[in-house]
């Protein structure tokens, strides 16, 4: 277990959407909200120790808002260089602070509930379970959380597989049914 003060919050806020369309989707009205800020707001709900957004621009309008949920702004200005790049921004900001882990978030999963992440947390163990992740029962995905240990690891992976490879030995923790959808393209929108 590893209390939530101990950890960064990494939210990924920086795809290109290219499923979306034209529009950004993380602007996208979800429950009368940016979809973005919902991931945002169960991160702040944990208040973890630092919180960190990885977008594509820090002037920008996201940038705006999650920096006004007391988010730091990493800029992945190269979003065509996938997932990595973003991941790899945020570990690196997150090794230049003291907390012991971070918590890595998708913004584009808005259903993920604070009791869910907190369960992650529980999970923890620095020897035993140093990388803890979300499961549907199937498949380990994020949210996760990663030990201190593993930042180079992270930020050494490239493309859209992201911590993908770590995620292989992960501790899982069950999420409840659709709570770890995410949203790919307008329709997911309507149908939630």
């Amino acid at each position: 277990m590893i209390d939530a003060a101990n950890i960064t919050a990494v939210l990924l806020a920086a795809g290109q959407s290219r499923r979306f369309g034209a529009d950004d989707k993380l602007l996208a009205p979800l429950a009368d909200e940016p979809l973005a800020l919902h991931a945002a707001r169960r991160i702040a709900e944990l208040a973890p120790g630092r919180r960190i957004a990885v977008c594509s621009n820090g002037d920008g309008t996201l940038a705006a808002m999650l920096s006004g949920l007391g988010f730091d702004i990493a800029v992945n200005a190269d979003a065509t260089s996938g997932l990595s790049q973003s991941l790899a921004l945020g570990i690196a900001a997150a090794a230049r602070g003291p907390e012991l882990a971070a918590l890595v978030c998708l913004a584009d999963m808005p259903f993920v509930g604070t009791r869910h992440l907190q369960s992650l947390l529980a999970r923890f163990d620095p020897v035993s379970a140093p990388v803890v992740a979300s499961s549907d029962g199937e498949t380990a995905m994020p949210p996760a959380l990663f030990d201190r240990a593993l930042f180079d690891r992270l930020r050494a992976s490239e493309g859209d597989r992201g911590g993908k490879a770590l995620l292989s030995d992960a501790a899982l923790v069950m999420a409840s049914a659709g709570e770890l959808a995410d949203i790919d393209r307008p329709d997911d929108l309507r149908r939630n």
